[in-house]
């Protein structure tokens, strides 16, 4: 559906009809000139800065989702090889190197703690929910469908008692709780400061300290021989430049006839190969460091540098976009408890835009979300 664009003077222009969602220009050169400067970056920044806004009745998201569904046909493919005119390159300080991925990773997941309680479910889990897809999605519990989405990756890993379990990115630590209720034995490590000692605790009052190790380390860094490898919307923040490295590591901690189960975040192939070099509004502020793979470059990476070959394969995008909805409600419900932990409105809106973003994506299938089992070849 199109977008109509409304101007401070009260016109409106855009080919949509009296349903379509409306963009309020509050500041038309501000908006232009940062869209010229960026187009990749600019929108977002302008969002930030309340240069524009969804007008009263569209929801934000709603109002982003054309640009999402379009997201591969507005560079037409004859203009592709002059992305590098506009489009600027990840700076290097990024690079998730041992030292750059504990800074990438402490900018975003060590804002607060009380700042994800403040939107996540009790779970404090922060990624895909899975719903039934029995139910009408309306009436689920979030709390129940990511539950629902802990237990499903674990049972994709084949966890048990006495499992001997790697959790590659801990969270807030909700899956080391579940596969140790399962008998298993869990190290899992994580670059968060912050998630640790949450972690730690949630742990602790489970009463599974002589079932759990949280580490605050590196994946690379880890030693030792587990029966199953699992990996939670980790693989985004690992980089192309070290997938490689990732899988193979996986691959050598893994004990014979083990498995290992990731959800990962998924483009389509031609869109990686076309943006992965280039630095948007979600690297800049949100994730720095991240890219999000397709499925065809997880198999080649498996499939040309470890024993580890891609087997059953789960996607529910769909499950995601109305994830990233009920994160967006709460984060609005709750701001008024939010905005005294130290964060202002170019925050809020930045958060806003984040969601909203996110949510499009995936409600348009531009992205999609997957639990992913590997065997050994």
């Amino acid at each position: 559906m199109p977008v109509r664009l409304r101007y401070p003077d009260g016109t409106v222009v855009g080919a949509g009809g009296p349903d379509s969602p409306v963009l309020e220009v509050v500041r038309p050169d501000a908006l232009y000139r940062r869209l010229e400067e960026h187009p990749k970056i600019g929108l977002g920044e302008a969002y930030m800065a309340g240069d524009w806004r969804a007008a009263e009745g569209t929801d934000l998201a709603q109002a982003l989702m054309p640009f999402a569904a379009r997201m591969g046909e507005l560079v037409p493919k004859p203009l592709l090889s002059l992305r590098g005119l506009v489009d600027r390159a990840i700076p290097r300080t990024q690079r998730n190197t041992l030292e750059g991925s504990r800074s990438n990773i402490s900018a975003h997941y060590d804002l607060s703690n009380d700042l994800f309680a403040a939107f996540l479910d009790p779970s404090m889990s922060y990624s895909s929910a899975m719903f039934d897809p029995a139910a009408p999605l309306a009436g689920q519990d979030l709390h129940a469908a990511q539950v629902r989405k802990v237990e499903a990756v674990l049972d994709a890993a084949d966890v048990r008692a006495g499992t001997r379990l790697l959790e590659i990115g801990t969270g807030w630590g909700e899956l080391a709780v579940r596969a140790a209720a399962r008998g298993a034995r869990v190290t899992s490590v994580t670059l968060s400061a912050e998630q640790r000692d949450l972690a730690v605790s949630r742990v602790a009052a489970a009463g599974y300290t002589d079932r759990v190790e949280v580490l605050l380390q590196d994946y690379r860094e880890t030693t030792g021989t587990f029966d199953a490898v699992v990996s939670v919307e980790m693989i985004e923040a690992v980089g192309e430049e070290y997938w490689e490295e990732y899988f193979h590591t996986i691959d050598g901690l893994l004990a014979p006839g083990g498995a290992v189960a990731i959800q990962a975040i998924l483009m389509e192939h031609h869109r990686l190969l076309a943006t992965k070099g280039s630095f948007g509004w979600i690297q800049k502020y949100i994730f720095p460091g991240g890219l999000i793979p397709s499925l065809q470059a997880i198999r080649d990476v498996t499939h040309g540098s470890t024993t580890l070959r891609v087997g059953r394969v789960q996607a529910f995008g769909v499950d995601y976009a109305e994830t990233l909805r009920r994160w967006r409600e709460s984060f609005t419900a709750r701001w008024a408890d939010i905005e005294p932990l130290g964060f202002d409105e170019t925050f809020r809106r930045m958060w806003e835009f984040y969601l909203a973003y996110c949510e499009a994506g995936f409600a348009t299938g531009y992205l999609d979300v997957a639990q992913i089992r590997f065997s050994r070849r």
